[in-house]
């Protein structure tokens, strides 16, 4: 085995497998995890090698993801996982659906005053911040329908992982440090997290034994060990005796949906990406699409980020005008994911000057949460899936029920409480996202799939509203041959129609480049900071080379390997 902390891993297998192009029903012979920590990728290699297939590791990544990275994602938060089973020449591409909900309780406006103004605190702190967990109901899930071992084994080492404690990383203590007033509020999250009330020295071992017990339970009884029962009763009454509004109905109707994802060619690629209440795979048809109606213009140049902020600002304003959960509310996907619909977008820019966002129509704003992990894995077989998951800001609503170890998200704060205004990142919200009962509120979690018969790339990335743009920029990593370790390294840029500037890491731009877009009329603002946290696996299938990639601006591993288990190895 061969690994890197964060970028390359691999192995190639010329001479012992037949060069010749692979039919997609075939699998790379070996086995790809990146994921945003160390001990998350040891479990999924562990869960391989002991036969299970590639949703049986994504239970165990997923899992040990909620243990070592609380800031990130948990058992209280949930996500998307994009899943592609090669044997399934009918549906081999499904997207799992595991978004928190509305609480049936909740109504539009949950968070206003006796005077109907907005009240920001509850909407981010605190047990009412939080949507009805759905990660818990996917992992069972995916082990009942995909996957090959039972939950005792999946989950084995994210419980090991609670009993045994991991050692906290700067970057717990910067994220904490974010979160550091809200998490003295609650006795139970400053004991577990904190030490004296205070951020822990780097190194601290922290243990999680309630959080360990849950697992277990989920281990013995599946969905029910976390919905129902023990698990089930104590996070009810937990959250209400905090001033929660959680209800046994509200556990007892929880669903994970199986949904089509959004399919699309560009470039040569069949794309495969998040479906509603993801806006993430509508916003690439529209930007993707619109880009080969284009000139074409050299990647890196300043016509070609004119074209790419452009299409970004366009598929942005539908995704604060339009968007919404279409369980609720009438979305028109199937035409805003049309050729012809991103050839309109593209046909509506300026190629000489920026178009200011205040044209596009009346000036809405919304932002979501970007403290969120996300994971790629591929087995030898050449199942995959691309999972985002998250519990929104940093520690999510920085309440953990006592006696169960699950920190709550606060994933509340994705819709629009004012459908008029903002929610704590920026990003323009409307009617469509406004609270409802049962509801899931709009994401731009975008776990993504590239395939052609040459490639399979898997990617996705942490990043709140950038999330699609990362996500846009490695894709056109891929599509142009780049290396794995490109996609997820390369400087950023990102535009969401409003605020109305390009939002840039320090180096992706350079002088000259940033004059020349600015005398466009585009306004350039740098972040101050590198974002995202983008893990990917590239299957190169003409000559079966298996690559993957964890991003450097954050601690993860991607390693491949030969597969230990002879049962990994034999074709289903």
């Amino acid at each position: 085995m061969r690994h890197n902390r964060h970028l390359l891993i691999t192995l190639s297998l010329a001479g012992l497998l037949s060069a010749a192009p692979l039919h997609a029903a075939n699998g790379p012979g070996q086995q790809a995890v990146a994921s945003a920590h160390p001990l998350a990728t040891a479990a999924g290699h562990t869960i391989l090698d002991q036969g299970g297939n590639a949703f049986d590791a994504a239970v165990a990544v997923a899992a040990t993801l909620a243990v070592v990275e609380p800031y990130s994602s948990g058992l209280g938060g949930g996500g998307f996982f994009l899943l592609r089973q090669p044997g399934n020449s009918d549906q081999p591409y499904r997207f799992i659906d595991a978004r928190e909900t509305a609480p049936l309780s909740a109504n539009r406006d949950l968070y206003r005053d006796s005077d109907g103004i907005v009240q920001r605190d509850p909407a981010i702190n605190g047990p009412l911040a939080a949507g009805i967990p759905g990660v818990p109901a996917a992992l069972a899930h995916l082990a009942e329908h995909y996957g090959k071992l039972p939950l005792a084994k999946t989950l084995a080492p994210a419980i090991a992982a609670a009993e045994n404690g991991f050692a906290i990383s700067e970057h717990y203590r910067t994220l904490a440090g974010y979160r550091l007033e809200v998490m003295n509020r609650y006795p139970e999250t400053d004991r577990l997290f904190l030490r004296d009330s205070q951020l822990p020295a780097v190194g601290t071992v922290i243990k999680q034994p309630e959080l360990a017990a849950t697992l277990r339970a989920m281990a013995a009884e599946g969905r029910d060990g976390f919905y129902k029962g023990r698990v089930g009763k104590q996070l009810i009454e937990g959250v209400r005796s905090a001033g929660g509004i959680w209800q046994q109905a509200d556990l007892d109707d929880y669903k994970v949906i199986e949904r089509s994802p959004i399919r699309f060619t560009a470039n040569g690629f069949d794309v495969i990406s998040a479906a509603l209440p993801s806006a993430g795979g509508i916003a690439l048809a529209g930007i993707l699409q619109g880009l080969d109606t284009l000139p074409k213009a050299t990647p890196g140049s300043v016509p070609w980020t004119h074209q790419l902020v452009e299409l970004m600002r366009r598929t942005y304003r539908d995704r604060a005008a339009l968007l919404g959960d279409n369980d609720f509310v009438e979305v028109p996907v199937q035409q805003l994911t049309s050729s012809d619909y991103a050839a309109k977008l593209a046909a509506s820019i300026d190629p000489e000057r920026a178009t200011p966002s205040s044209e596009l129509g009346p000036l809405i704003d919304f932002v979501e949460g970007n403290h969120t992990t996300h994971f790629s894995l591929i087995d030898a077989q050449g199942n995959a899936v691309a999972a985002t998951l998250s519990v929104n800001l940093p520690f999510g609503a920085a309440f953990t029920v006592p006696g169960t170890g699950v920190l709550l998200n606060n994933e509340m704060d994705d819709f629009a409480a004012d459908p008029d205004g903002v929610n704590a990142y920026g990003l323009a919200g409307s009617e469509a996202n406004a609270i409802a009962p049962g509801k899931r509120p709009l994401s731009s979690m975008t776990p993504t799939m590239l395939e052609n018969d040459q490639q399979l790339a898997i990617l996705g990335t942490p990043g709140g509203s950038r999330i699609i743009t990362m996500v846009l920029l490695g894709s056109l990593e891929a599509m142009r041959g780049e290396p794995v370790e490109r996609w997820v390294s390369r400087p950023r840029f990102h535009h969401q129609y409003l605020p109305d500037h390009i939002q840039v890491e320090a180096a992706a731009f350079s002088a000259h480049q940033q004059s020349a877009l600015e005398a466009m009329g585009h306004s350039i603002e740098p972040v101050g900071r590198d974002y995202g946290n983008m893990q990917a696996v590239s299957w190169q299938k003409a000559d079966n080379q298996l690559t993957a990639a964890s991003d450097p601006r954050g601690i993860g591993e991607a390693v491949v390997k030969e597969p230990e288990s002879r049962a990994a190895k034999m074709p289903e």
